[in-house]
């Protein structure tokens, strides 16, 4: 067999096999492989018709129809499989190879293999691919990291298969190295999990406090998306909102279990922003609120606690009210993005990867999850100002959030008196009304930790660290 493929995959379950056949799709001749010859087969049996193939039934087969450098794209389960892969194929490549890892791996993994295969001379890319199977087949957001030179044998293959952005730029370009990918995938999916968080917080609002019914909030979510909160999840909401169950006639949210799922990748974007000490304080409350509506012998356990039952308004201050939301998810959704872009920043700056924060807002504008109509003007904040501490920081985003804050802070407070949890919303003023404070209780904290610990404490005064001598004569302080 030939080297006649320009890119091979390898793990062809629906990711895998999607982005097979969108290479294919592009005119790339496509080398697949399974560990199942079987799926193999049926990959060209079901869908030779859409390009070039060439069906590998074992490691050997499979590398000798790559032409060099060899791109191998691995599409496997995380962690250990991912590893074992790795381990078959690496013997059967070359110098200046190319492995690239698409699943959701931890940045910590990419790094640690990437740094072993380098020492090889094969290198290693790790891929955040966004957009599920639809993406994967249609054209993904797409964010690889390793080294400049794998990017520029890899990244024109790359560029065939992502996703257009509006001006008809392709949603893919260099992260930075080694792990930087994966990591930025990591930040977008915890991005990911507070926008869902704060929508659902939002239907929760519209539901009991508004009074409206789930076919009235999808009318009112399709409305919002026409406007600043147009965005995939945005219509994807309407959408599941509006649909009746065949089986019950009743609205399709109203047959689910309220107990939300998870992956992993939201979690680790808050144990990572600890580590970093980044407060990503609405990526963590949405990854707690899935947690906690998985907890369904507590819940049921604590159903009888006293507290309000939320009462519907008249119809008239029901829209007002829906207007207010609107207001609310609109700041608490910049407040979610500059949380992520700041643990990117802080990733970049640990890790010495450069990352361009405006050109990481370019790749999400098409093909991902969080794609968004204002990732444009977040992209031209930060190219204009490459250096900008927050988005708060971007004149126009701080007088939005400045116009929404009273309809926002009404919310949040209506939604304590009603008795409906709103952790995002919470969340995201409280951050909000911190960065903007004079002075925050934390020199209390100082002191608290000086008394029990002789931890120190810096003087606004003066500098050096200092220590009060409690008990005695506590006016005495050494520095």
């Amino acid at each position: 067999m030939s080297g006649t493929a320009q890119i091979g995959v390898t793990g062809l379950a629906v990711m895998g096999r999607n982005l097979a056949r969108n290479f294919a799709r592009n005119g790339l001749t496509v080398a697949v492989h399974n560990r199942t010859p079987a799926k193999t087969r049926t990959l060209v049996q079901e869908f030779g018709d859409e390009g070039t193939f060439v069906a590998a039934e074992s490691p050997e087969e499979f590398v000798a129809a790559l032409e060099r450098p060899r791109r191998l794209m691995i599409m496997v389960k995380a962690g250990e499989a991912t590893d074992a892969v790795i381990e078959e194929f690496a013997p059967l490549l070359e110098e200046g190879d190319v492995i690239i890892d698409g699943g959701n791996a931890h940045f910590a993994d990419t790094r640690r293999r990437e740094k072993q295969l380098r020492e090889r001379g094969i290198h290693f890319v790790g891929v955040g691919v966004s957009g599920g199977e639809e993406g994967a087949l249609h054209g993904p957001s797409i964010m690889p990291g390793g080294s400049a030179e794998s990017y520029a044998s890899l990244g024109p293959l790359l560029e065939k298969i992502a996703a257009e952005a509006p001006d008809g730029t392709p949603c893919v370009s260099h992260v930075g190295p080694d792990g930087a990918g994966h990591f930025v995938k990591m930040v977008h999916n915890g991005i990911e999990y507070a926008d869902m968080q704060l929508i659902a917080e939002a239907y929760h609002l519209l539901r009991d406090v508004a009074g409206y019914s789930p076919a009235q909030i999808a009318e009112t979510f399709r409305a919002w998306n026409t406007g600043r909160l147009d965005s995939y999840l945005i219509e994807i909401t309407a959408e599941v909102l509006a649909h009746t169950d065949a089986a019950t006639g009743k609205p399709f949210v109203d047959i689910v279990t309220d107990q939300a799922e998870q992956k992993g990748t939201g979690r680790w974007t808050v144990q990572i922003a600890l580590d970093l000490g980044v407060p990503v304080s609405g990526i963590a409350e949405a990854v707690f609120a899935r947690s906690l509506s998985g907890h369904a012998e507590l819940r049921e356990a604590s159903r009888n606690l006293p507290g309000p039952t939320a009462q519907p308004l008249a119809a008239e201050e029901a829209a007002r009210f829906a207007e207010r939301v609107e207001q609310a998810l609109y700041a608490s959704k910049i407040v979610s993005y500059t949380q992520g872009f700041h643990q990117i920043q802080a990733g970049s700056e640990a890790y010495d990867w450069g990352v361009d924060a405006g050109a990481v807002a370019a790749l999400w504008r098409a093909g991902c999850i969080i794609r968004a109509a204002f990732l444009d003007r977040i992209r031209a904040a930060y190219d204009a100002q490459p250096e900008l501490p927050s988005l708060l920081s971007d004149k126009q985003f701080a007088e939005e959030i400045g116009a929404a804050q009273d309809d926002w802070r009404e919310v949040v407070a209506t939604a304590a008196r009603q008795g409906v949890p709103t952790p995002g919303f919470a969340a995201a003023l409280a951050y909000y009304d911190a960065l903007r404070a004079e002075r925050l209780p934390a020199a209390l904290t100082q002191g608290q930790r000086d008394f029990f610990g002789a931890h120190t404490y810096r003087r606004t005064d003066r500098e050096g660290s200092f220590h009060t001598l409690w008990g005695g004569d506590r006016s005495e302080v050494t520095g």
